[in-house]
């Protein structure tokens, strides 16, 4: 049975990623199985035992980082964990998008449903309150590093808990007690270790990489139709996918866009009309798409591996093994798996819009295309697509800085405690920015490749660019004269990001 993605049911463990895109739009409802609240219950007896035994152990009776040998007594526990939301709550910056940090709460209440956390019920309680009635923490978007986890973020998260702090309400910002107050909650007075619990983790890097991921994924396959478009209107050959030549080398990736490429291609008369042409080879950014665009497929295919197991994963430290009464002290929150994803993704996606660049200065060129100048009708009196081939350009050379790994940077923190840090949550900003660049790149590239095959109209395209072309032109017509192209590219972007465009093209060839 289909699952309802509009209802969520968290249990720690079995999170789909395919589940965020309606949590993060504000429109899932979310609980915790029934299974993980007595794990939840399991891992907070086994605090509270340590705690009344007077056992040391490091986040319940004893400072944080480097202040791990300094003993807290009893009496001073609450305040130790207050102290410690309080002190981290360092961030700076712009506020991270909404979108994502519902993602936050919802990663945050998965990993606490593990019970490895040992924080009580309310707790989880609460954060699942302010999740279905869109209380969303406001995190300043700067200020971790990526390990212990997200640190500063995650205490602004921790601060509205407290009454504190900012927060969006329905998408209006109130401060933390008001916010609390529109769903019916009192602050909360943390107990053991469960301030230590909530600041620890990877949430915000693994939020920001989901996010990125889930982008790129439906990019991967609008770059293949925008492709097609392209090499159909540019009157470029096809010979470059045949499935024999894919198979000689064969990488899968490589095989499956080939494949997609043949069926967005097949029965188009604009392909057929030049059979006989005798042009031996096309540019690269054609030619080569099987081979650059089925690398980037499997390098998401990487990220999504590491980004499914962050999900359910539980980034805490120290850890609670109820079953065994025993409470350890690991590195589970450090951020190199997320790191490595995100800049994986962020290269692999800045890929996807050089070429697609690569591919719209083709069609502006008429040596290559054979069309008028810029693809405007009357060359001169109008500019075409002259500028929005600009911006692409500017956004794919803006791609290239941002690409840079921030996984290979390191810097110690707390006192060379914190010697080896992984820089995953700038990671993750990066792809994200990557990714909505490339996505506008991909817009543009569209658009072009509609407006080259409007020039050619007396003959049919394929069978999957034609419904991507039909679908487009109902949104936006042909450019007769110059408009607002910021216009069109707005629309086009909305197309993809909707979902409209690939389910038109899917429908008519299968999937991409």
């Amino acid at each position: 049975m289909k699952k309802d993605p509009t209802k969520i049911v968290l249990d720690g463990f079995s999170l789909d990623l395919y589940s965020l895109s309606a949590v993060s739009r504000g429109q899932a409802k979310v609980q915790v199985a029934p299974a993980a609240w007595d794990r939840i219950r399991a891992g907070r007896r086994c605090v509270e035992a340590f705690v009344h035994q007077g056992k040391v152990v490091y986040g319940i009776n004893t400072g944080f980082g480097k202040l791990a040998s300094v003993h807290i007594p009893d009496k001073e526990l609450n305040a130790l964990q207050r102290n410690l939301v309080l002190s981290h709550a360092c961030g700076v910056g712009p506020a991270i998008p909404q979108e994502i940090a519902r993602l936050v709460v919802l990663l945050k209440i998965n990993t606490l449903c593990t019970g490895y956390s040992g924080v009580r019920p309310e707790v989880v309680e609460c954060l699942l309150q302010l999740l279905n009635h869109d209380v969303i923490p406001l995190l300043p978007c700067k200020g971790s590093v990526g390990a212990s986890g997200d640190l500063a973020p995650l205490a602004h998260l921790t601060l509205v808990l407290l009454g504190m702090g900012q927060a969006w309400v329905h998408g209006r910002p109130m401060d933390g007690a008001a916010a609390l107050a529109s769903a019916g909650l009192q602050p909360l007075e943390l107990q053991a270790k469960e301030g230590l619990s909530l600041l620890n983790g990877t949430q915000v890097l693994t939020a920001y990489a989901a996010m990125a991921l889930l982008a790129g994924e439906r990019l991967a396959k609008l770059a293949d139709i925008a492709g097609a478009i392209s090499v159909e209107s540019l009157l470029n050959s096809k010979t470059a996918f045949d499935e024999r030549i894919q198979k000689a080398r064969g990488h899968s990736g490589q095989i499956k866009v080939a494949e997609n490429l043949r069926r967005l291609l097949a029965d188009s008369e604009i392909m057929d009309s030049h059979r006989q042409c005798g042009k031996v080879q096309d540019a690269y950014s054609s030619r080569c798409m099987p081979q650059v665009h089925g690398t980037v497929r499997q390098a998401l295919a990487f990220a999504h591996e590491l980004v499914a197991v962050e999900l359910n994963g539980c980034s805490d430290n120290p850890l609670v093994f109820a079953d065994q009464q025993e409470l350890l002290s690991g590195g589970n929150f450090h951020g190199q798996p997320l790191a490595l994803a995100s800049d994986t993704l962020a290269i692999a996606l800045a890929q996807l819009a050089n070429i697609s660049e690569r591919r719209l200065e083709n069609l502006m060129d008429p040596v290559q295309s054979g069309l008028p100048p810029f693809l405007a009708p009357e060359s001169g009196t109008n500019s075409g697509f002259m500028i929005a081939q600009v911006t692409a350009a500017a956004l794919v050379s803006e791609n290239k800085v941002l690409s840079h790994p921030a996984s290979v940077d390191s810097i110690p923190t707390s006192a060379n405690q914190e010697d080896f840090v992984s820089m995953a949550a700038h990671a993750g900003r990066k792809a994200l920015e990557v990714t909505e660049n490339s996505e506008t790149v991909l817009a543009i590239e569209l658009l072009a490749g509609c407006q080259a095959t409007d020039f050619r109209r007396d003959l049919k395209p394929g069978a999957g660019t034609g419904a991507a072309y039909r679908l487009i032109r109902e949104r936006i017509p042909v450019m007769e004269q110059d408009r607002l192209m910021y216009q069109d590219i707005e629309l086009m972007t909305q197309l993809m990001r909707n979902g409209r465009l690939l389910a038109a093209v899917e429908d008519a060839i299968g999937s991409l």
